[in-house]
């Protein structure tokens, strides 16, 4: 193991910079997705989605990140084919990143919202199958991811188009919306608590050691949820009483001014689920970038040892969500417009209609193992809300170039990984198998 002897501190550099650069990436790119309804609909500016995601984010990413994370992430590949030649593990985890991190900055650039996950997915499934053996790779999670590009965008549209519809119709459709939103915005504000609850529950504290069992963890959730609803039922009631929304019909405010009213509740909710969403995401997604950073920290420091977990240096962590902030706040604007106005015209209601759907098919996919993507749940659900306005109401264009980015992450994952691959076991003098 010549290599870790005369170059360990220069590998671990390098991964730490290609890992910081890949978390640039996700922040351009991912975090965009989780804001961009809301800076779409208008319920915060620009700027105030970059500083919400910025500090809910990092705090996910540094608080809930993970003490421990998988060597391989997501199991996509054999460990075993690597033992005899851990420098060929190390050298395609750095090269994976530098791939996954360039595709994300070309895509971002663009204004493509794609996958972090399939695109570091694809570089390690690149340089595994090329330099090392076809057999290393688990080809049958490759086939479900494949599969999850049209599965997981149909299930979150469905189910937005279903809370859109019934918002539409409780409430919207009504002659005085502002009467009906007294009465059935508050199940939504505890539906989405519940959710947005859950989520946090199951994708953020379990990192930190704070899980819970499923049971305590859905009643957590469930109490969470009726507290929610009974707050903003007394809220919104004080708030309307003070428009004299029970007197008589020529006192009332017309159908108009009221739905503006109920447009501006649902702005808030998007704020609040916004945050939650980019809690989670931050807790979870940060491992795109520090896995296989911290990959290689373990098999530098263990003299070539490949071990199935490896505990994160103190610095891996913080890195991750510096990088992911930076990345969000120097290019996230790009993917944010794609997402926002690019696909459909959003206002508050149904860009909380997406985004609750999008949270709730997370959930879906992780208590079935469904492979999924965060940025194919959000377009999904984004469409949903677009189709029951009419397919004139969405931009064909764009959704073409999303599903041509979304097909060609995996292969240009791959690509890039093999290149710089072979680029570095040359600069290194490894030899491949």
């Amino acid at each position: 193991m010549d290599i870790f002897q005369s170059y360990s501190l220069i590998l671990v550099i390098l991964a730490a910079s290609f890992g910081f650069f890949m978390a640039w990436g996700i922040g351009a790119n991912d975090v965009a997705n989780a804001m961009g309804t809301s800076v779409g609909a208008k319920a915060i500016t620009l700027k105030q989605a970059i500083l919400i995601a910025m500090v809910f984010e990092f705090a996910g990413a540094y608080l809930a990140g993970g003490e421990v994370t998988s060597t391989i992430r997501k199991g996509i590949i054999d460990a075993g084919y690597f033992q005899g030649v851990p420098e060929l593990l190390v050298l395609g985890m750095i090269a994976s990143l530098l791939a996954a991190g360039t595709w994300l900055l070309i895509a971002s650039y663009y204004g493509w919202p794609v996958s972090t996950t399939h695109s570091i997915v694809g570089a390690i499934v690149g340089f595994t199958a090329v330099g090392v053996s076809t057999e290393a790779v688990e080809w049958s999670k490759i086939g479900g991811i494949v599969a999850s590009w049209v599965v997981t965008p149909a299930i979150s549209a469905m189910i937005a188009i279903g809370i859109f519809l019934s918002a539409k119709r409780l409430i919207f459709d009504r002659d005085h919306p502002l009467v009906y939103a007294v009465r059935y915005v508050p199940i939504y504000m505890g539906l989405a608590g519940f959710i947005m609850s859950l989520v946090t529950i199951k994708k953020g504290l379990q990192h930190v050691g704070l899980g819970l069992p499923t049971a305590q963890g859905y009643l957590l959730a469930v109490s969470i949820g009726l507290a929610v609803a009974f707050i903003g039922a007394i809220v919104i009631r004080k708030v309307n009483k003070k428009n004299d929304v029970y007197k008589s019909e020529h006192d009332q405010l017309t159908a108009e001014q009221q739905q503006v009213k109920v447009e501006r509740v649902f702005a808030v909710l998007m704020v609040l689920t916004a945050c939650c969403m980019a809690f989670a995401h931050g807790s979870n997604d940060v491992a795109n970038a520090i896995g296989p950073l911290a990959a290689v920290v373990s098999v530098v420091s263990n003299d070539g040892l490949i071990l199935d977990n490896s505990p994160l240096a103190w610095w891996i962590l913080p890195l991750g969500g510096f990088g992911i902030v930076l990345g969000l706040a120097i290019f996230g604007h790009r993917v944010m417009k794609t997402i926002g106005s690019g696909i459909t015209h959003l206002t508050p209601s149904k860009g909380f209609a997406a985004e609750l759907a999008a949270a709730t098919t997370v959930l879906v996919a992780s208590g079935t193992g469904l492979p999924i993507s965060t940025t194919q749940t959000l377009v999904g659900a984004v469409l949903g809300v677009g189709i029951v306005q009419g397919v004139a109401a969405l931009n064909a264009k764009i959704i073409r170039s999303i599903v041509v980015s979304w097909v060609v992450t995996l292969p240009a994952g791959a690509g890039f990984s093999i290149i710089f691959f072979f680029a570095l076991t040359f600069i290194f003098g490894v030899n491949t198998l």
